[in-house]
C-alpha cells in the first residue's frame, strides 16, 4: 500500500550540503505525515523532520533547526530532506517514513518529538557521512 525509496545519500565534508529523496508510492486514501530519521551506530532512531498531512507546516527536531528543511513536490510523490551545514555528527542512515492517523500538528508530537513507533511504513535507507 505504501512503498517508500529514498535516495541522495554519500559522502561529504563539513559544512557542505546534500539534498535526499523519498519515493513515495502510496495507494490507500489516507493522509500520512511524512517523516525523516536517522540511525548512528549504538543510537536510538532519532526524527529530524516531519510534513504534516493536509497542511504546509513542518516540524523539525532542535538537532537539526536551521540546518535542514523537509519539503515536498506539487504532486506528492517525492518528499525531500534538504541538508545545508553539515557537521559529522549528522552521519547516520537516514530513513523515509509514513504514519497515517497519529501526527496532524505539533500539537500530536510527543514530549521529546517523533516516536518510530507511530509510524508504519519505512524505506530501507540512504547513508550520509560527513567527514571533519
Amino acid at each position: 500500500q505504501v512503498h517508500l525509496v529514498e535516495s541522495g545519500g554519500g559522502s561529504v565534508q563539513a559544512g557542505g550540503s546534500l539534498r535526499l529523496s523519498c519515493d513515495v508510492s502510496i495507494h490507500t486514501n489516507i493522509d500520512y505525515c511524512m517523516a525523516w530519521f536517522r540511525q548512528s551506530p549504538g543510537n536510538e532512531r532519532e526524527g529530524i523532520a516531519a510534513l504534516y498531512p493536509g497542511e504546509t507546516t513542518t516540524y523539525l527536531a532542535d538537532s537539526v533547526k536551521g540546518r535542514f528543511t523537509i519539503s515536498q513536490d506539487d504532486a506528492k510523490k517525492t518528499v525531500y530532506l534538504q541538508m545545508n551545514n553539515l557537521k559529522p555528527e549528522d552521519t547516520a542512515m537516514y530513513y523515509c517514513a509514513a504514519s497515517g492517523g497519529v501526527y496532524y500538528s505539533d500539537y500530536d508530537l510527543h514530549p521529546y518529538g517523533l516516536d518510530s513507533a507511530d509510524f508504519d511504513y519505512w524505506g530501507r535507507g540512504t547513508q550520509v557521512t560527513v567527514s571533519s
